[in-house]
């Protein structure tokens, strides 16, 4: 049976070694922030519980002091397991320093293995990872020398590689929801995100561990609609309640987020025609009416507000790994929601969605690019960091696109009369002989038949058989001196090399509402 209880005597029932799985996401989305207070103070003042294993799916925090930054206590933590440590900088600080074992997995992978553990089976077997960093015969996701032991090998089933990820159980599951009735029965009516609450309860309960809710309210019994019920009460031992819940870290509550109401077009000023902008324009380019697509985080969140601003976020179907399924996702630290979608799903169902290549495209920031085609995401500027759901996302999307600045550190870009002017040369080139680590496989990509593009604010390449192509150059560029001398490999120049739409570079709208291709169409842009 379901007891209420005081959020501080929840944390007293993890023991010591335990590991606990912490559900939520990102800045707050559906975060038990409450517990993560709590444990944090609880320990600081008695030294228990300590030797933690900790997991969450998605990277807790906001990239500063809350969240899984606020466990960065020495003594807490044994190990720690998660997808994005960036937005966790504390944390990561005591993960390079070699003072806890740290594995990063994907997103996806994190997310369904947890259905895996609730079923009672030795792991997840799935393609994703394979040939990247995470593949046994790279790093493993192992992000430090104190981390050793393997959670994840090579199997072969049915003359195919596969990776095996393995199942470890849970004693202790911490969820939220927005009501619990006095049998504990959860409902997450007010929340951005469903997240994976359901699979994680399963998971703790079948591995003989507890699971402990946080809810913003409490009812009588018998009176939340059955349907709404998103875990059952049976499966719950403790609730406790946070009357200041926040929908996220930064936003109180929208019923845009919770799906309550659909956000009515406004005069927003549109965004300002930068380097992102500019890149996220061209990226659109790609995408044809009625594509199911995801945007990743940084540059590829404008896409969404650009969509609106063009008129057409109604003619493509933009998901948010998170559960989202079409409308418009949010951009910025509450990336991961959205609003006026269709649906929003659990996770995993997501994830599964987009393993088994369900999206015809995908915008995906990039950090590093090889001359073997391969993305690094992960791994740069001397920071711990993950790589999210970009595993999941860009293993068996139809069409990626990777977007980033040809160089970093100094770059300086506008537009004068329609056209790019660079101002100042970035220092940093990001296209690099060999990525520090890979996230994304060119060689994969190639075998699996995907249509990937590399696209700056002054180039756009693609992955082509024969290796990275030069196939676009914005009016007015110098290809050798602004393109090729700013790159540590040459890519294949062919003879002819088409030129950037420039409505990519003008102000006002580029007027997609009346050029916007149906699936299957060449789209015809000005000349």
């Amino acid at each position: 049976m379901t007891s209420v209880v005081e959020v501080e005597d929840a944390v007293r029932l993890v023991p010591d070694g335990a590991t606990i799985i912490v559900g939520g996401s990102g800045a707050g989305h559906a975060v038990p922030q409450r517990f993560i207070d709590a444990l944090a103070a609880v320990y600081v003042a008695e030294g228990r519980p300590r030797d933690l294993t900790t997991v969450r799916v998605v990277g807790i925090g906001d990239f500063a002091d809350r969240g899984f930054s606020q466990l960065a206590l020495p003594g807490l933590m044994r190990r720690t397991i998660g997808s994005n440590i960036g937005n966790e900088p504390r944390l990561g600080e005591l993960v390079a320093a070699g003072e806890i074992e740290a594995y990063s997995f994907p997103q996806g992978v994190l997310s369904l293995l947890c259905r895996e553990i609730a079923g009672g089976r030795p792991g997840l077997v799935t393609h994703i990872g394979l040939d990247t960093y995470v593949d046994p015969r790279h790093t493993g996701g192992k992000q430090n020398a104190r981390t050793t032991e393997d959670l994840v090998e090579v199997v072969t089933l049915r003359g195919r590689e596969w990776l095996l990820y393995h199942a470890f159980p849970i004693d202790v599951a911490v969820i939220r929801g927005s009501t619990a009735d006095e049998d504990g029965n959860l409902t997450m009516e007010d929340e951005a995100v469903q997240g994976e609450m359901l699979a994680m309860a399963m998971a703790a309960r079948n591995s003989g561990g507890i699971v402990i809710a946080e809810v913003h309210r409490l009812a009588e019994a018998g009176t939340l609609p059955m349907r709404a019920v998103k875990v059952p009460g049976a499966l719950i031992d403790h609730v406790y309640v946070d009357p200041d819940q926040t929908q996220t870290y930064a936003t109180r509550y929208s019923p845009y987020y919770a799906g309550a109401l659909r956000r009515p077009a406004t005069a927003a000023p549109p965004p300002a025609l930068d380097v992102r902008k500019i890149i996220a324009r061209r990226s659109l380019l790609e995408f044809r009416a009625g594509d199911i697509c995801n945007l990743g985080f940084g540059i590829s969140q404008g896409i969404g507000a650009i969509a609106f601003e063009e008129s057409i976020a109604d003619r493509l179907v933009l998901t948010v790994e998170q559960g989202i399924f079409g409308g418009v996702p949010v951009a910025g630290n509450e990336g991961g929601t959205g609003f006026n979608y269709q649906a929003m799903i659990e996770q995993p169902s997501m994830f599964d969605f987009y393993d088994g290549g369900g999206l015809d495209v995908a915008s995906l920031s990039f950090a590093e690019v090889d001359r073997h085609g391969n993305v690094n995401v992960h791994a740069f500027e001397g920071r711990v960091r993950g790589p999210g759901g970009f595993p999941n996302i860009s293993a068996r999307t139809k069409k990626i696109c990777f977007v980033g600045a040809l160089t970093a550190r100094g770059l300086d870009v506008g537009t004068q009369d329609g056209r790019l002017e660079i101002r100042s040369e970035g220092a940093l080139p990001k296209f690099v002989d060999e990525v520090r680590e890979v996230t994304f496989s060119g060689r994969l990509a190639r075998s699996n038949g995907q249509e990937v593009r590399f696209i700056t604010e002054r180039a756009v390449f693609a992955l082509r058989e024969e290796g990275v192509t030069l196939i676009e150059i914005a009016e007015g560029i110098d290809l050798e001196r602004d393109v090729l001398d700013q790159m540590a490999f040459r890519p294949i120049v062919p003879d002819v090399v088409g030129t950037i739409d420039p409505r990519v570079y003008a102000p006002g709208p580029m007027g997609l509402a009346q050029t916007l291709a149906g699936p299957g169409a060449v789209q015809e842009v000005p000349a």
